[in-house]
């Protein structure tokens, strides 16, 4: 997750909520989803951005996943997310993310 993009978050978390912001992820691999999940959650384990030594505890999903694409209208869904489902590692996408959230977060 780039600087910019911790900021965003951080800032958006500190107006509303952190029990109102949820994380919608989009990595083409597992392990870049893991670290900006990790990120959000955690705090950045790079030690390069806003979110360093920051524990957000945000929820946080990849978008291949079903809990997300259970609450997406099915043709927004397939026309956003679909061509890229098919050629992503889904399955190891879902189990990084769980992964991710059974170690830093209590959802």
């Amino acid at each position: 997750m780039d600087l910019e993009n911790q900021q965003r978050v951080k800032d958006l978390t500190e107006k509303h909520g952190a029990e109102n912001v949820v994380v919608i992820v989009g990595a083409a691999e597992a392990e870049s989803a893991a670290l900006a999940a990790e990120t959000v959650t955690n705090g950045d384990p790079t030690f390069a951005g806003p979110l360093t030594g920051v524990q957000l505890g945000l929820r946080v999903f990849h978008a291949v996943e079903p809990e997300f694409k259970s609450e997406v209208d099915e043709d927004v869904y397939e026309d956003q997310v679909g061509m890229m489902e098919m050629v992503l590692e889904v399955d190891e996408i879902i189990e990084a993310m769980k992964e991710i959230r059974e170690e830093f977060t209590k959802f």
